[in-house]
């Protein structure tokens, strides 16, 4: 049963309760406190009414990580139309067909250069509005033109005694299933689908953070905002439960560097940490293994007396490198690297692995960090159900199902897909594969389209192979493809690494010969490796860092 809960009663209640809080801040540029941010949302509903934008009216929002973003974004939401965020990272085709596929009114973006150039390729659309001063950068509307050119009058004239706490009155959604924003899927392989997710996925994902983490997050508490906003993870986790909570986000506006990153955790100091696989074991394996992996400290943990307290020791140090003061750091997004996942759990980290999908808004997996079982991405979270489609789910892998308020109303326009993902009885289908133990916590296996099939029939995951590979010596990142009956790995090795120690190609050559015969070692015969080919370039990825398989899949890239 739903309950009867509506999200922008939510966003109201946290603006007004947390009014003079700081609520969001450009990293080393300005902070709007809770009052601004209402500010903006208010300067923006009178934009939109003025300009003829109506209730269930599409606006897409596309740029990097800013308080501009997050305030366009909340005041599209809080006037009833439906917002339909892009990632920046996506290109101006994908750009241009989303605008036009989702039948986007308005467009708010970032980049003003290459938006109204193209603006002639996106011919439903009614203006572009620059989301760092919401300038107009293009009109078709004289409506639009005239509003935002006398905006700052029009707010005087409708609060002349000041803009207040009573003068916050937002659209409260009708229904829990009213479309609230449309999500484009990063997706790996060809153009993206458009998830259409309703109110009470938002406010659901929402209440788990809540009951979750709401003991451990204070008001007032420092986040930062690494991932993209656009992308659901990041969205749910980095900005909308912290802003409900009355969190301080910071935003790292420009592509971060990991010694940015670093930096940013050093100096904010977050109260939770929401991170994809990737940056994780980036740190791990540049600032915390070379100064454990020598022979004093591999003796002395491997003297048990001392081991517990050299354990401790290390703990300290990661946690420090992501700035000391969280309650846990929630990996999510992609597949987990095994060998620094053990790391974290012997060491005692404070780490947790969830699971979801766009789909589900995100959240369909998660176990707090003092419960979490190693490999494994958690159990069902509230509000959620999951079952694994096999006849034996604990030991042989099936299709992962998941249903309950965070699923999607299905993908726009696309009724085709939507039936494929969506059965009769409200499960969805997410594709991956997976085994369920009788506690109920789900271990991935991998992406059923990624599953390879063995010369006699054998499942063969690629996941699994790739997690041994990416241990290996001088390995920085991999991905296993199928040519007729044989698996090959395709290497991106660590080339700085390799130039700090003086070797060359072939150098790398015979170390991936001799990883390739470790890795089969450990292998059954019918997924065993046939070779490793080296690549100079790093793959491709999505914007949340998974490789762009399909690319490297087509026998004309081998």
């Amino acid at each position: 049963m739903t309950p009867d809960i509506q999200f922008n009663a939510t966003i109201e209640k946290s603006i007004l309760t947390h009014w003079d809080h700081d609520a969001l801040t450009d990293y080393r540029g300005r902070t709007l406190q809770y009052h601004d941010v209402a500010r903006k949302i208010e300067k923006l509903h009178i934009l939109f009414e003025n300009s003829g934008v109506e209730r269930g009216d599409k606006i897409a929002i596309c740029g990097r990580n800013s308080s501009q973003w997050a305030a366009a974004f909340l005041a599209t939401l809080t006037y009833g139309a439906v917002a339909v965020p892009i990632l920046n990272e996506f290109t101006i085709d994908q750009i241009q067909h989303i605008v036009n596929h989702c039948d986007a009114k308005l467009f708010f973006t970032g980049d003003a250069t290459s938006a109204v150039n193209d603006s002639s390729k996106m011919p439903h659309l009614e203006g572009i509005i620059h989301i760092e001063d919401y300038g107009v950068l293009f009109s078709r509307s004289d409506k639009l033109t005239f509003a935002r050119e006398h905006l700052n009058e029009m707010f005087g004239k409708k609060f002349p005694k000041n803009f207040r706490q009573e003068h916050v009155h937002y659209y409260h959604e009708q229904s829990p299933d009213e479309l609230a924003m449309i999500n484009y899927t990063s997706g790996t392989s060809g153009f993206s689908k458009g998830v259409m997710i309703p109110y009470r996925a938002l406010w659901s994902n929402y209440d788990f953070a809540e009951h979750v983490l709401g003991k451990q997050l204070k008001t007032g508490d420092n986040v930062l905002s690494i991932l993209p906003m656009a992308h659901m993870y990041g969205m749910a986790f980095e900005f909308i439960y912290e802003f409900l909570h009355g969190c301080h986000v910071y935003y790292l506006n420009k592509l971060p560097s990991p010694a940015i990153i670093a930096q940013a955790f050093a100096e904010i100091r977050p109260a939770i940490i929401i991170a994809v696989p990737l940056i994780i074991e980036k740190i791990i394996r540049k600032k915390v293994f070379p100064k454990i992996q020598n022979n004093r400290m591999r003796l002395l943990l491997g003297m048990p007396v001392v081991n517990k307290k050299i354990n401790s020791k290390i703990c300290e140090m990661v946690t420090n490198a992501f700035g000391g003061n969280f309650y846990e750091i929630i990996i999510g997004g992609a597949a987990f690297n095994q060998e620094v996942e053990q790391f974290l759990h012997r060491i005692g980290f404070a780490y947790t692995v969830g699971y979801g999908a766009t789909e589900c808004a995100p959240i369909i997996c998660y176990n707090d960090w003092h419960d979490f079982v190693p490999g494994s991405c958690g159990k069902a979270a509230l509000h959620m159900e999951v079952k694994i489609n096999s006849s034996d789910p604990e030991h042989v892998p099936g299709e992962i199902y998941a249903r309950g308020l965070n699923v999607m109303l299905g993908y726009y326009k696309n009724p085709e897909e939507t039936a494929l993902a969506l059965d009769s009885e409200g499960w969805y289908h997410t594709g991956d594969l997976g085994t369920m133990d009788k506690y109920g916590n789900v271990f991935i296996k991998g992406r059923s389209k990624n599953m390879l099939l063995g010369a006699n029939g054998q499942n063969i995951y690629p996941e699994e192979i790739e997690d041994k590979l990416n241990s290996m010596a001088m390995v920085t990142e991999s991905i296993v493809i199928q040519e007729g009956e044989k698996l090959v790995g395709l290497v991106h090795p660590d080339y700085e690494e390799a130039k700090n120690m003086g070797l060359n190609t072939e150098d790398l050559k015979q170390i991936m010969e001799q990883n390739r015969q470790e890795l089969n070692a450990l292998l059954p015969s019918y997924s065993k490796l046939s070779a490793i080919r080296l690549r100079e370039e790093e793959f491709e990825k999505t914007p949340k860092r998974s490789i762009k398989r399909f690319l490297y899949q087509r026998a004309g890239l081998l």
